[in-house]
């Protein structure tokens, strides 16, 4: 696969690897805009969920936030996340909370050599913790949170790939693989990413030539499109006959 400009592999470089700038105000994070949008989540070519999203670059690294609602009819369910990378790409926290019409709500953060995650399921009660004998360069892959398969196709884009020639050139079918933490799950997955091909797909009404990566795990393969700007346009688990778009 070969990128339209070398910028692109530079820009990703700089969001999950470059050092960053001293922050002038350490308790204010102010960020500039890298990807924002909504996905819209379908069952069986209906409509089930909304999950809106956006990833701003910072002085302190990145910070990923979403927002997950399933429409009506399904309690109009809905949860928050906030992803905070370091200037690595390294975890700093992640937070999920439930907004209704559940109230549990987790926080994931490394300490020393792994990493714990405090889950509390009502208000008021004392904080459950799990840890992880996992690094903090571990991915987080949450339930409901599709723009963090995003932020692992980037991830895939600066350790899979090569810049040759100002180009950023993909192996076709070479996997690499990734640790990853499964919050809601409160489990550790190894995963792995490659590239498979570009493809047409025909995306609200339009053709476009986008993409398309494969996402494996023990349960299930999940297949990734990215548009000519590294944004994802589309996944499909076909498995479960689920389709997220964006809109």
């Amino acid at each position: 696969m070969k990128l339209r400009s070398a910028l692109l592999w530079t820009g990703l470089c700089v969001l999950l690897a470059a050092p960053a700038a001293p922050a002038k105000e350490p308790n204010k994070e102010t960020g500039t805009p890298v990807d924002a949008g909504s996905f819209g989540v379908f069952m069986n070519g209906k409509r089930v969920a909304t999950e809106t999203f956006s990833i701003q670059q910072t002085s302190l690294g990145s910070v990923i936030s979403s927002q997950f609602k399933a429409e009506q009819g399904l309690e109009q369910a809905s949860q928050s996340s906030e992803l905070q990378l370091n200037a690595n790409g390294e975890l700093r926290r992640y937070e999920w909370k439930e907004l209704g019409p559940g109230k549990t709500q987790a926080v994931v953060t490394p300490k020393d050599d792994f990493v714990i995650e405090s889950v509390i399921d009502h208000p008021g009660d004392k904080a459950a913790e799990q840890p992880f004998m996992v690094p903090a360069s571990t991915s987080i892959l949450d339930d409901y949170f599709f723009i963090q398969r995003e932020i692992l196709a980037w991830k895939f884009l600066v350790m899979g790939c090569r810049q040759q020639k100002g180009e950023v050139q993909c192996p076709k079918d070479q996997k690499t693989h990734f640790g990853a933490i499964n919050p809601h799950a409160r489990s550790a997955l190894s995963v792995s990413m490659e590239f498979s091909g570009n493809e047409k797909l025909t995306i609200h009404g339009a053709e476009r030539e986008l993409s398309h990566y494969v996402l494996k795990s023990d349960s299930g393969d999940w297949s990734l499109w990215l548009d000519e700007h590294n944004k994802l346009v589309r996944i499909l688990v076909a498995g479960d006959n689920t389709e997220v778009v964006r809109d």
